[in-house]
Formats: C-alpha cells, sequence, structure tokens
C-alpha cells in the first residue's frame, strides 16, 4: 500500500455522501461543505450510505 507520506492531514466528512458524485462533485463538497481547499494536498474522505465504500480525494 503506499501511503500519502509524513504530515499529511486526512478530513472526514461525516454523513453520507452520494457516490454517483464525480470528482467535480466532490470537490465542489470539500470546498462548501468543509470550507477546505481541495489542492491543498490533504485526503479528503466521503462515505456512502451503506457504509461499504468510500471516495478519497487527493
Amino acid at each position: 500500500m503506499i501511503g500519502p507520506g509524513i504530515g499529511v492531514r486526512v478530513y472526514l466528512a461525516c454523513g453520507v455522501t452520494d457516490m454517483r458524485k464525480g470528482i467535480a462533485g466532490l470537490v465542489a463538497l470539500t470546498q462548501d461543505v468543509l470550507r477546505q481547499i481541495p489542492t491543498s494536498g490533504a485526503v479528503f474522505a466521503f462515505r456512502g450510505r451503506r457504509g461499504d465504500r468510500i471516495k478519497l480525494l487527493f
């Protein structure tokens, strides 16, 4: 497994996320809901409704 490196922040979006969203939708969520810059080098994790899938934005 390749890790993101030392000192990388990981943000977990609370609640459920529509897993049909693509990169543009996840970027919009990162900016609007999490109030973070998606190109900051952090990892953003989004969880599906059933809890068996996640999407990572890095």
